[in-house]
């Protein structure tokens, strides 16, 4: 009986990925409140109620996201091994007992323990490394799209975050808020557990909706090639790629690229822009929630490659860069919001499905673990390179220049970073994937 309730799916008029998808959104909602830009968001309300030193929070977001990062290797060939449905809801739990600890903290080190360990958990479980996985070995045809919708989960989950927190903070207090979001993540526990699968196959489906029962040669408007079993590397073959390295290395610098502007913005706006407070941070806003623009990128992926549309961003976020310095109205920054939003918000999905056209889906949470440390201390980077680079030059014009460099770097090193010949197994020759 509890083997038939653990096999037990929900039928549904549509694929089953799709209900996959729409519980991991929610799941990431409900760990947004432990992301950085959520806590930079509130941590004034936390910092006027409880008499903690202005900036004593900032580190806790620093910590915690490279502790997530230490542990992503492990998090991607556990991924792997049991997909999101048990992975899930560890991190729900943790996040959980987290939330209700950060509401509780008399101290700024009792809110460090419960924001750190909930934010190193929730990082990779909840919001980046398992629900890609989920995303890659629900869909094939359709993966771009997939990931891209994906994400998108974080920044629109963050902007709707910080609104609540901030209402709740207004009338009950940020503890209250934090409760709510505590309560919201154990009961969202039983629906992972009972909805989320592992993979298509272990429903009797295959990606992208294909009945392996059916004589249906095409899924949807795809081909019988989209029915074929994809080529998998497993990770110590990716490793052994210079095109996996040079995607690492991408990945660095554009994280760090982004990281760094996306924290430096709102006082360059103001110093040098000439911009009000509240207009700054109007257009980081603006910039941030751009990155829905990550579907746009999804789509375009389908039609002209993720490496090709990778490469692209890389060159017009990195051209953003010099019309940053030139920015000394509302109406121009706003433009370069826009542009550069659009731009770099798009690094994230791209660079998963770039991963998983090169190597496959097999081992795609363990190869994507290999990537998170590195990611995760550039992200933490960013911050502190634009302080030092403010403290020590006086202002950002070199930090930009810098990260202007860095972006278009990463689109040579896309270039040359094309997708490398199949391993020799058996004897057998190897052969360049077409992509």
């Amino acid at each position: 009986m509890f083997q038939s309730l653990i096999n037990w799916r929900l039928r549904t008029p549509f694929y089953y990925g799709w209900l996959v998808l729409a519980i991991t959104a929610i799941a990431t909602f409900a760990a947004s409140g432990l992301t950085q830009v959520v806590l930079g968001g509130v941590q004034v309300y936390i910092t006027e109620e409880s008499g903690w030193p202005n900036g004593s929070l900032a580190f806790a977001a620093t910590l915690g996201t490279w502790i997530s990062g230490a542990i992503a290797p492990l998090v991607g060939r556990l991924a792997d091994r049991f997909g999101p449905r048990w992975l899930m809801p560890f991190g729900l739990i943790v996040a959980g007992i987290a939330f209700f600890v950060i509401a509780g903290a008399d101290s700024v080190w009792q809110f460090y323990a419960g924001y750190v360990v909930g934010r190193a958990v929730s990082n990779p479980s909840l919001v980046g490394l398992v629900p890609r996985t989920a995303a890659v070995n629900f869909f094939r045809r359709r993966r771009n799209i997939a990931l891209a919708m994906v994400s998108t989960f974080r920044p629109i989950s963050g902007a709707i975050n910080i609104q609540i927190i901030s209402l709740i903070a207004a009338h009950q207090g940020w503890r209250a808020a934090y409760r709510y979001l505590g309560v919201l993540s154990l009961i969202l526990v039983l629906p992972v557990i009972f909805f989320v699968r592992r993979s298509p196959e272990d429903i009797g489906l295959l990606p992208d909706g294909a009945d392996p029962a059916s004589d249906e040669t095409s899924v949807g408007n795809g081909s019988t090639k989209d029915l074929t079993p994809e080529f998998s590397w497993t990770a110590k073959e990716a490793v052994r790629t210079g095109a996996f390295w040079l995607l690492l290395t991408i990945t660095a610098l554009g994280t760090l690229a982004s990281s760094a502007v996306g924290f430096s913005l709102v006082p360059f706006l103001v110093e040098d822009g000439g911009l009000s407070t509240q207009a700054a941070a109007g257009v980081l806003s603006l910039g941030t929630f751009l990155a829905v623009a990550n579907v746009f990128w999804g789509y375009l992926a389908d039609h002209i490659t993720p490496r090709r549309c990778l490469l692209l961003m890389m060159i017009g976020a990195g051209l953003m860069m010099g019309f940053l310095l030139t920015v000394d109205s509302v109406g121009e920054a706003l433009v370069f919001a826009v542009v550069w939003g659009s731009f770099s918000g798009g690094l994230g999905s791209l660079e998963n499905m770039v991963l998983a056209g090169y190597f496959g889906r097999d081992s795609y949470g363990t190869i994507l673990g290999v990537f998170s440390p590195l990611q995760m201390i550039a992200l933490g980077l960013g911050p502190g390179i634009s302080s030092v680079s403010r403290t020590v030059a006086g202002d950002f014009y070199p930090l930009y220049v810098a990260m202007g460099a860095a972006y278009l770097i990463s689109a040579v090193l896309m270039y040359i970073a094309k997708p490398p010949n199949r391993p020799d197994r058996d004897g057998a020759n190897s052969v360049t994937p077409v992509y």
